[in-house]
Parts: structure tokens; C-alpha cells; sequence
């Protein structure tokens, strides 16, 4: 394989933090021809292929702000969609999120340069980064890694897992067979929260929730919020209030992981959901180093090589010096106004 010309900058991956790296980008003045832009499908990520049923923890609002805040997103140009007409401090459907950020990576397509493709591996050579692709290979001067990230899995042997992708679908939870199923969930997540009443609407004998400790609800403070990515917001939250910290529903039971009961209750089980987050999609490979970590405060992973998005989320500290990894479209593209004057200047 040849290598192409040469680019200043290239993103690898078009979901949500992809899309806001490239509209920065743009933002920044970096021509758009020197913008290399790399995915295998340019459809919004798994939120646009995977979660579309999925209801948010976000307010509408929010994510208008995200779908708004790049003017190379030119998003005031975009025909009316169904997420204009949601009640701005009320969550939506991921789907009502998908469609615009669909229209926005259309746009963007039509300005940088596409590579429809999966990068492999990363060299860094003469002071460029050479990203092979199962096509074909690009050279860029820097390179910013939005992967996204998958489902983590459990092993508990023995149990008919159902993918979380479809747990937490409606439509695709329906052509499960649970008619008298046992299902064992493991989390007490946001997606636990919504795949527990998901299941009890179907025939099930029984769900029971595997936990390690208490709920944490998000709470809306007067600049801030506390938990805002680890407590429960929206739908989720008032479900768990009703029924978990409140009164069972029929047909639910919870045991706390480190219980005695743990392995006659996990006996009991013959399907099992598992909603205990995520972790980064397979990075390509860079054989100088082997595996690469990231500075979780700036994003940094070597000379001319960034992180960004669920796969390389930032840390920070609440008013009250609790830590979390802060995740969400908006988010995302605050971060990169904090990281991004430095990763111009980061030399490689």
C-alpha cells in the first residue's frame, strides 16, 4: 500500500466525539483538507447504530447546546426534527439525539477528507504518524483516537446471555424467548434501571438483580450537579425510587453480590443480563510501545496522539472532591475547548 498525502490532523472514529473533534477542528481553522477522517460506517456511532431505543439521562436542552455549540456544524441550517419540539428540560429517546448528529456528519463529510475504513495500527515516524488502514495507509501529523467504547461482560458460566444492546430495546427484547425465564441482572446502572422494567413487562418467572451497593441519584444543584455521572437522572431515577429504594415490584428480587445467598440466588438464573458499563473498543495497534495509556486529565497518549470520548473520558473532581469520569456530548466537547489549544502546541 501506498501512503497518501500528508495530513495535519487525523480522527479516527465518527460517533459523537469524533464529530465534535472535527467540528473544533474546523472551528480552530485548520483547513478542512488537511482533516483526515476515519470510520467504517459515519453513522453516529453505536449511538446512532445501537442505542437509538434507549432513553437518555440527558435533558433535551443539553443536547441541543452539544448539536449547537460548533459553527462548522452550521446545525441552524438543518431541517425541523422531532428533537426541536421535546420540552427542553425533559430527557429523550437517544433516536431523537442520532438523527441530527446523522445530519451534522453528513455535512462535515462533505468538507474533510472520508476514509470509510478501520485503522489498524499507529507508527510514529519521522516525527508523523503513519495509520494504516485496512485500505489503505494515511499519514497526519496528529492523530485523535474517538473510538467509543463496548458493553463489559461478566463470566458467569451456564447463563443464556442477552446482549445489553437488546435488553435495553424494547423491540428487540420482545423476539426473546423468556416466557418463564429466570434472568439475572448484574449493576445497578442508569441500563440497569431501565433493561429491570423492560424484562418484567415480558412473561418472566423471575429477575433478580445482582448489586454492590447502594443506588446514587444525581441532584441538580445551583451551578453544578452532584453524581452527575454515576447517579441516576431522568426516567431511570424515578423508576429506582418507586421500586427499588421504594416497594418491589412483583417478580423482582435483589441480592447484594457479596451476600451468602449469592450462588443459590445465581442457581436459580438461567439468562442473564449484564449492565456493568463499558470499555474501550480495541485501539489500533501502536507496536513501538504495545499498549497505550492516557492522561486522564488532558487527554495526552504520546507526541501528536489524543484521546477522546467514552473510550478516554476526562476525570475530574466535584465541589466536594468526589472523582468521576465525566461522559456525555456536551461534556465531551467542553473538554476538548479545555484540551484542545494544548494539543495544538503539543509537539510531535
Amino acid at each position: 500500500m501506498c501512503y497518501m498525502a500528508a495530513y495535519a490532523w487525523a480522527v479516527i472514529g465518527a460517533g459523537p466525539a469524533g464529530i465534535a473533534a472535527v467540528g473544533r477542528l474546523l472551528d480552530q481553522g485548520v483547513a478542512a483538507e488537511k482533516i483526515a477522517w476515519i470510520d467504517p460506517a459515519f453513522a453516529a456511532g453505536d449511538l446512532g447504530q445501537k442505542w437509538r431505543a434507549v432513553s437518555s439521562n440527558t435533558i433535551a436542552e443539553t443536547f441541543l447546546n452539544f448539536l449547537n455549540g460548533s459553527a462548522a456544524f452550521r446545525f441552524s441550517e438543518a431541517p425541523s426534527l422531532p428533537l426541536h419540539d421535546i420540552d427542553p428540560g425533559q430527557t429523550c429517546a437517544l433516536d431523537l439525539v442520532a438523527d441530527p448528529l446523522v445530519w451534522i456528519t453528513q455535512h462535515l463529510r462533505e468538507r474533510v477528507q472520508v476514509f470509510q475504513t478501520i485503522a489498524t495500527s499507529l507508527v510514529l515516524h519521522n516525527r508523523r504518524w503513519r495509520i494504516e488502514t485496512e485500505q489503505q495507509k494515511i499519514v497526519s501529523e496528529n492523530v485523535i483516537l474517538a473510538v467509543g467504547a463496548v458493553p463489559k461482560k461478566l463470566a458467569y458460566p451456564g447463563l443464556d446471555e442477552i446482549p445489553v444492546e437488546a435488553a435495553l430495546d424494547p423491540d428487540r427484547l420482545a423476539e426473546q424467548s423468556l416466557d418463564g425465564a429466570t434472568v439475572a441482572v448484574f449493576g445497578s446502572s442508569h441500563s440497569s434501571m431501565i433493561v429491570l422494567p423492560n424484562l418484567l413487562r415480558h412473561p418472566v418467572e423471575r429477575v433478580i438483580n445482582f448489586y454492590q451497593g447502594p443506588l446514587k441519584y444525581a441532584v441538580h444543584l445551583d451551578d453544578w450537579i452532584l453524581f452527575d455521572d454515576t447517579g441516576l437522572k431522568g426516567r431511570a431515577a424515578t423508576w429506582a425510587r418507586e421500586n427499588i429504594d421504594g416497594v418491589y415490584p412483583e417478580r423482582l428480587d435483589r441480592c447484594w453480590v457479596s451476600s451468602p445467598e449469592f450462588d443459590d440466588k445465581l442457581a436459580q438464573c438461567n439468562r442473564v443480563v449484564y449492565t456493568v458499563g463499558f470499555e474501550r473498543r480495541k485501539l489500533p495497534e501502536t507496536p513501538q510501545w504495545g499498549a497505550l495509556d492516557y492522561n486522564k486529565r488532558n487527554g495526552i497518549l504520546a507526541p501528536g496522539l489524543f484521546g477522546l470520548g467514552i473510550a478516554f473520558p476526562e476525570y475530574a473532581e466535584d465541589p466536594y472532591g468526589f472523582g468521576q469520569y465525566r461522559v456525555g456530548l456536551k461534556k465531551f466537547m467542553d473538554y476538548l475547548d479545555a484540551v484542545l489549544p494544548l494539543w495544538l502546541r503539543y509537539p510531535t
